[in-house]
């Protein structure tokens, strides 16, 4: 309860942020007309993200939606896990890349997504896939989905924001003649270099936390940490070796961080470090009573 509390909070604060961003620099870079076109973005912005953060994230990947005939086993995990969280059936989404790997979206429990890749069926077995679908179904418990794909929205926002100062550095600004800030090389070049690495950090901040929470949690809800640990090893793996074709901004959203096509996927790493994660994981399961045992990938 507290930690879907705190990630309300959390989301709320975004929200205002985005507003509080656009309206702002919009104003600075721009004057009044910058503030109202501020406004409007900002406002399109949170619109989009809130509203229809599952269907650009399953744009993104290429998921399809598929149906109980087929995928039978993949059904049946998410039905048992979501009934034992408490939570309605997620719909469910397969993404034709061979790369292993699965993710979670929407806007609450009621809109969620749960999508995994055609990679993922094949590389993992029946446990390993419950301890991976056990991991995203948290996510939907928490209500981490809405707050990723806002950090992402805001994210790409801010990088709209560095694209928008390096046009009104060329032309001038948006302002009138009067406004002394009109074209403020400093200001305008402190914009185009801070504001990628800003979007970057904002991504960062918020899905390392939540990564670890999420592995707890859907540890406890499958019944059995090693299976999740056992899934991040082999996922990890695979996804060293098999590009995923997929928006650099988007990829804070898998389980495991994909390997982007261009070496971009180090810029844009959100993800805390898989043997740390199977590290906590093993003595989770250590404290159940359980013994980890070498799996080899």
């Amino acid at each position: 309860m507290m930690t879907r509390f705190i990630n309300n909070v959390k989301t709320t604060i975004l929200l205002a942020a985005i507003f509080v961003l656009f309206v702002g620099i919009g104003g600075y870079f721009g004057g009044r007309n910058g503030m109202i076109l501020g406004f409007v973005f900002g406002g399109l912005s949170n619109l989009i993200a809130y509203f229809f953060s599952d269907k650009i994230a399953l744009m993104s990947t290429g998921a399809q939606p598929a149906s109980e005939a087929q995928a039978p086993q993949l059904y049946r995990i998410v039905r048992d896990l979501s009934e034992k969280a408490g939570l309605p059936m997620p719909r469910v989404y397969i993404c034709p890349q061979a790369a292993p790997n699965a993710f979670a979206t929407g806007r609450n429990p009621q809109h969620a997504v749960v999508a995994v890749t055609q990679g993922i069926l094949q590389a993992c077995n029946e446990q390993e896939l419950t301890g991976v679908l056990a991991h995203e179904i948290c996510h939907v418990k928490h209500r981490d989905m809405l707050i990723s794909t806002i950090a992402a929205t805001m994210a790409g926002a801010i990088s709209s924001l560095a694209y928008m100062a390096q046009w009104a550095f060329m032309f001038g600004g948006m302002g009138g003649r009067n406004d002394n800030r009109r074209g403020n090389p400093l200001g305008l070049l402190l914009m185009i270099i801070v504001a990628p690495i800003a979007a970057m950090l904002i991504q960062l901040a918020i899905s390392r936390s939540r990564e670890y929470n999420a592995d707890s949690a859907g540890a406890e809800l499958c019944g059995n940490p090693l299976w999740l640990a056992n899934a991040l090893g082999k996922l990890e793996s695979y996804n060293k070796r098999i590009p995923m074709d997929v928006n650099p901004a988007q990829s804070h959203l898998f389980i495991v961080q994909p390997l982007v096509p261009g070496g971009l996927s180090s810029l844009f790493s959100t993800h805390p470090p898989i043997q740390k994660r199977i590290a906590l994981l093993q003595e989770q399961a250590e404290s159940m009573g359980l013994t980890p045992r070498r799996i080899a990938y």
